[in-house]
């Protein structure tokens, strides 16, 4: 085994913990799925890069859309179908609020698609669940305390 690759092994072994930094939904059109969320879920947009790249302000983990166009150029795999005529895709984005029955009326009433309505769950958590104008699920809940 070369020392090169002993001295790089060692260093992963022993590798700071990573940090969930970014969660990044591809979609159509960055720019309406970006003011969707400003009106529908009331988050504030960071930054958003015509046709490519938008990034929402939601704290220390970032919430961002890169445009199916775009993502296509960066690597060569199929990238899975998705939209609100498709069946949701196997993930969830979870928004934490202390009104979930006011976030969910707000979020039906600029468009998203009702899927459950706000219910407490037996462990003291109120969860709600509608689909956003691109089909993905979004949960909407009050912290776990």
């Amino acid at each position: 085994m070369s020392e090169t690759f002993k001295t790089g092994r060692s260093r992963a072994l022993h590798a700071e913990a990573m940090q969930f930094g970014y969660a990044i939904l591809y979609v159509d059109d960055v720019e309406k799925t970006v003011a969707f969320y400003e009106r529908a879920f009331g988050l504030r947009r960071k930054m958003v890069q015509p046709g490519e790249f938008g990034e929402l302000d939601t704290g220390s983990t970032k919430l961002s859309f890169a445009a199916k166009s775009h993502v296509k150029s960066l690597f060569p795999i199929p990238i899975q179908r998705s939209g609100p005529e498709h069946d949701a895709p196997p993930l969830e984005i979870a928004l934490v609020t202390n009104d979930v029955e006011a976030a969910f009326d707000r979020a039906i009433a600029t468009g998203a698609v009702a899927v459950a309505k706000p219910t407490k769950k037996p462990w003291g958590q109120i969860v709600g669940y509608v689909r956003d104008n691109n089909g993905f699920l979004v949960e909407l809940c009050t912290p776990i305390e």
